[in-house]
């Protein structure tokens, strides 16, 4: 059977699943059936109404069965595999490893693991974080130590099995999360060494922005008879995010992106094609004294952490990455995404632009385009199947250099130049 016929299988039960089990919709975390002390954990965290992928996920896989979901970034994906992983875990012995989260990057993995460790009871183990960039000592006496559940990113956790520190044979709930992510970034023959050390019998939860022919073939050979969920276009931007477009002379950029930052008071996300780029942009917003920090895939994890961690906590204003931070950075509140470089694919666009207007609120998304860049942008907007409201660079950037003199002259600098390189 082919991926396609899998996707077919899908979406039959799909169809089907949803319509049998409508007499106990559930739209709240209090009506789900979970352990008491998870439940007070949630009421605690404030954590109320299920979002649809919420919803439409957490139903079945507390049923033990595989679920495939896919739905817009920024829907609530990670608490629709978290809670049905911490009722298996709370039901289980934590002597060996029963969960595994496998997840692309290191901030996504260690989001999802300060996740869990702010909602797990006391009954429940704590995490094996198990991600590259850092040292393994600490990783590996976790491991051997017989950690319930492991959240890794594919390289890491290939390189301890193969090594022998890591035994998976007892894993009863597998979540594969970013799917086509971790397809793009060349991880499937890591995946596959790591999912043949896992008992075939088990639960199997994958989350997917798309439904490529490669996730497809993945489905097809290592899920039960899964329930699919789809909710919205994952090819469309959320409707909560206002699009606007600058097509701008290549010497204007830098002037519109200072003025979009001098008038935006809440934290905006740059994103950038390179990694030199970003060096650059960052260092020159440093300069013009913005409290700034950058990502990109040459910065070391401690760098990486601290940019982050300073962007969270609202010490920086501005963070300037390439697409690395594109998808698995969840950051409360950021009110403006702006791609400086026009993105080179559709869905990169839509990965971007979904950093902000997250789980219901608002938020903007501007994208400055110069030269070809400008046919770039026409034809991911013929791609998407959407328009997006354009401004002329004239009036973004008049007075923007005077302005710009004035308020430096005018202010301390919060912002020093050693800053960028958190």
């Amino acid at each position: 059977m082919s991926g396609f016929a899998a996707l077919d299988v899908c979406q039959s039960v799909r169809d089907d699943w949803p319509s049998r089990k409508k007499q106990i919709r559930m739209t709240t975390f209090s009506e789900l059936p979970l352990s008491p002390a998870l439940q007070r954990k949630l009421a605690a965290d404030q954590f109320v109404n299920l979002t649809p992928i919420q919803e439409r996920a957490i139903p079945p896989a507390l049923e033990g069965r595989d679920v495939i979901g896919t739905a817009e970034t920024g829907t609530g994906k990670t608490l629709a595999f978290l809670i049905p992983l911490m009722e298996t875990l709370n039901q289980e012995p934590a002597r060996h490893t029963v969960a595994l989260v496998l997840l692309p990057t290191r901030e996504l993995a260690m989001q999802v693991h300060e996740q869990y460790e702010q909602l797990r009871t006391k009954a429940m183990p704590k995490a094996a974080l198990i991600i590259g960039g850092v040292s393994e000592k600490a990783q590996i006496q976790s491991l051997r130590a017989g950690s319930g559940l492991v959240i890794a990113t594919p390289g890491r956790l290939q390189d301890l099995i193969n090594r022998n520190f890591a035994d998976l044979r007892q894993v009863k709930l597998f979540v594969l999360d970013e799917a086509d992510r971790m397809l793009d970034m060349g991880f499937l023959p890591a995946i596959r060494r790591i999912l043949s050390t896992l008992p075939r019998r088990r639960q199997t939860l994958c989350f997917s922005a798309t439904m490529e022919q490669s996730v497809a073939g993945l489905i097809h050979d290592h899920m039960q008879n899964p329930v699919r969920v789809a909710l919205g276009s994952v090819l469309k931007p959320a409707g909560t995010v206002q699009l606007r477009a600058y097509e701008v002379r290549p010497g204007e950029k830098l002037d519109v992106l200072r003025q979009l930052l001098y008038a935006e008071k809440g934290q905006t996300l740059v994103f950038t094609r390179t990694k030199r780029g970003t060096e650059r942009l960052a260092k020159e917003l440093v300069r013009d004294g913005f409290a700034a920090a950058m990502i990109h895939g040459d910065r070391s994890q401690s760098q990486r952490n601290g940019a982050l961690t300073g962007f969270q906590e609202g010490r920086f204003q501005v963070l300037v990455a390439t697409d690395i931070a594109s998808r698995g950075l969840h950051v409360d509140d950021v009110a403006h995404v702006i791609n400086y470089d026009v993105p080179k694919m559709a869905e990169d666009f839509i990965h971007r632009v979904g950093r902000t207007g997250r789980a219901g609120l608002q938020g903007r998304a501007s994208t400055l385009a110069a030269g070809a860049e400008v046919l770039e942008l026409r034809q991911i907007e013929r791609t998407l199947k959407l328009k997006m409201e354009r401004l002329k660079s004239d009036s973004a950037t008049t007075g923007s250099r005077r302005m710009i003199q004035n308020t430096l002259a005018s202010r301390t600098l919060t912002a020093l130049p050693g800053e960028v390189f958190v």
